[in-house]
């Protein structure tokens, strides 16, 4: 971050620098960085949140070339199966507006078929809400003659996400799943806050966390788990790995962003694209046989 010696007599910049290490100044102004872009994603969120309130239309499946798949019509290309449907599903106190920019790099590099979930901010328990994800895919599925989806879930909708695949049998119905800051062993963040039963549910040591814990052998799921260094809701911030032994996982570390970015920033987004696309690097291990892998993804 560059200065004129014009400024500086203006800033607390220079004493930043003769009281804090070479280190500490760069983790200082990346967490700057990451702050001001949480506000603006914020401010804009919040001008967006009641375009989201309602649930989409459901529509029938996109036009495909002739025989339903990709490069039918180009005899220079050998046809190839469309991708399975992709549902998106919002975190604590959101709603689907929260994936405006997410969605729209979906359908820009070929996932046309791309579907919302909203489910209320009054809902008080994981495990219904898990419920309603499995009734949703389902209808995908009848709809669009899909027998799989993805699944992507930021925050607490990852953990939704996650309990419909190991605790209801959803890994008959998701292929990957990508969880964005999602709190896998459970967060201490905001102790005023557990007033809300889901809130709850979301810390270290509850029955959900521990229902997730439990074996789950042969799950065919694949889990991709973004988690971010500077995410200020996981405390601590590697509640947001996701360790399991009988899960096929990869998780990958964001540098530089908060919580409220990794559904938005368009790094995470490509990171996003390639794990739904097979590129990660669990994406030849064998089904029903544990695989852990890591990754690092810097964006700022």
């Amino acid at each position: 971050m560059q200065v004129t010696r014009a400024l500086e007599p203006f800033l607390p910049f220079r004493l930043c620098r003769r009281l804090l290490p070479s280190g500490l100044m760069g983790l200082s102004v990346t967490l700057l960085k990451a702050t001001a872009l949480e506000i603006a994603i914020l401010t804009g969120h919040l001008l967006l949140y009641p375009s989201g309130i309602a649930q989409e239309r459901r529509g029938g499946p996109p036009a495909l070339p002739a025989g339903g798949t990709e490069g039918a019509g180009d005899p220079a290309r050998l046809p190839t199966q469309a991708p399975p449907p992709v549902v998106l599903l919002h975190g604590f106190i959101d709603n689907r507006s929260v994936f405006v920019l997410l969605r729209r790099s979906l359908g820009q590099h070929g996932r046309h078929r791309v579907e919302s979930l909203n489910y209320s901010p009054l809902t008080c328990d994981i495990r219904i809400a898990a419920e309603l994800l499995g009734r949703h895919i389902e209808e995908i599925c009848q709809r669009t003659g899909s027998s799989q989806v993805d699944v992507v879930g930021h925050s607490l909708g990852g953990l939704i996400a996650r309990y419909y695949v190991q605790r209801l049998g959803g890994d008959t119905r998701v292929r990957t799943l990508v969880m964005l800051g999602t709190p896998h062993s459970g967060t201490q963040v905001a102790p005023l806050a557990n007033a809300h039963p889901i809130v709850r549910q979301m810390r270290p040591g509850s029955e959900v966390i521990e229902e997730l814990s439990r074996p789950a052998p042969g799950c065919r799921t694949r889990f991709v788990s973004f988690w971010s260094d500077l995410d200020h809701l996981m405390v601590p911030l590697e509640s947001a790995r996701l360790d399991h032994p009988d899960l096929l996982t990869e998780n990958v570390q964001v540098s530089g962003i908060g919580h409220l970015a990794l559904p938005v920033h368009p790094a995470v987004a490509t990171g996003i694209r390639q794990a739904l696309d097979g590129d990660g690097t669990t994406a030849d291990a064998t089904p029903g046989t544990a695989a852990s892998h890591t990754g690092d993804l810097t964006v700022a």
